[in-house]
């Protein structure tokens, strides 16, 4: 059983009891509940249901688990036969969740 939800502007796949990493929500605290209600889709044992756009009465809730920066990602810039080169990098932030429960 899994859904894939709208969440913060990404679609993700969840299923019970798994982690994902979210973009990074500063008004929430670790141990907070969330509440994911825009579910675009649920299979639930060969039982698939698609919504317009989304599923009626269905949500899902989650908990923050904690909040964190990934590896740094480079950014390199090069034009051919100018000598123009730029590197630059940043780090993204990052909150992690745990879904407690799908409620349909």
């Amino acid at each position: 059983m899994y859904a894939i939800v709208d969440f913060m502007g990404y679609q993700f796949k969840i299923e019970k009891d798994a982690t994902i990493k979210v973009p990074y929500m500063a008004k929430f605290e670790v141990g907070n509940e969330v509440k994911i209600e825009k579910i675009l889709m649920i299979h639930n044992n060969d039982d698939v249901s698609f919504g317009t756009p989304t599923v009626e009465a269905a949500h899902a809730t989650a908990v923050i688990v904690k909040h964190g920066r990934e590896k740094k990602i480079i950014v390199f810039k090069k034009k051919r036969r100018k000598g123009y080169r730029k590197t630059q990098g940043h780090r993204q932030d990052f909150t992690e969740i745990k879904i407690k429960d799908l409620n349909f």
